[in-house]
């Protein structure tokens, strides 16, 4: 059953996560680097497992590599796990018992993408959309997100590549035509979200992982919707 997202109505008193709070993030070759980061609209950094050699002090998404095999216990855990993995290896992944979420970005060709991430989502894991999808993939893709408990994480190329995904997520929600709005997002209605509708939009997209992040987060303020 679509959500509704309503416009203009006076906010919670919960004062919920907006719609760009702790969303975008890159890779981090270094934890010292991975360290240096922070600003509003910065999630977590993700570095590889290799890296995290001491409890951190800070959540981190730690990034494993092709064997999904998880670092040895240490008492300290990230906020998420992260693998990429190809189709013939999504079996073995999806069988993975982590002991923090684990996102999960499926090579697999479009139309078998719904289905990987409907059968991710069965065993608790996040399905990871990675750019350069087709409409028809996404659209399917979101149709299967807007009805779990995961939620999921994405990467994208650049700010409109993130707007896009941001207005095909408030479309899915919202009973909305995905494709249209991956095609034409309209920013004026991300604008418009009140705080309710703009968390409940960030229950289902995660986080964002982007290249440039300065650039980004400048495409944004162009757009105007960093909210100050």
């Amino acid at each position: 059953m679509p959500i509704p997202l309503p416009l203009g109505m006076p906010p919670s008193r919960d004062e919920p996560r907006g719609l760009l709070d702790a969303l975008l993030t890159r890779r981090h070759d270094t934890l010292a680097s991975a360290l240096e980061v922070s600003g509003r609209m910065l999630a977590p950094p993700i570095v590889p497992a290799a890296a995290v050699t001491a409890p951190p002090k800070r959540e981190l998404v730690v990034e494993l590599d092709a064997s999904a095999e998880l670092p040895a216990p240490s008492g300290w855990r990230p906020l998420r796990y992260q693998i990429d993995c190809a189709a013939e290896d999504l079996e073995n992944v999806l069988a993975v018992v982590a002991p923090a979420p684990l996102v999960v970005y499926a090579h697999v060709p479009d139309a078998a993408l719904a289905d990987a991430a409907r059968a991710l989502t069965e065993v608790g894991h996040i399905p990871g959309l990675t750019s350069g999808r087709g409409p028809d993939a996404v659209a399917d893709f979101l149709s299967v997100l807007a009805h779990a408990d995961t939620g999921y994480a994405a990467r994208a190329d650049g700010a409109a590549d993130l707007v896009a995904l941001l207005a095909a997520t408030v479309a899915a929600l919202s009973g909305f035509d995905v494709r249209a709005a991956l095609a034409a997002p309209d920013t004026a209605r991300l604008r418009g979200l009140i705080p309710d509708a703009a968390a409940a939009v960030r229950e289902i997209l995660l986080t964002v992982e982007v290249d440039d992040l300065d650039r980004v987060v400048r495409e944004l303020e162009a757009l105007d919707l960093t909210g100050g």
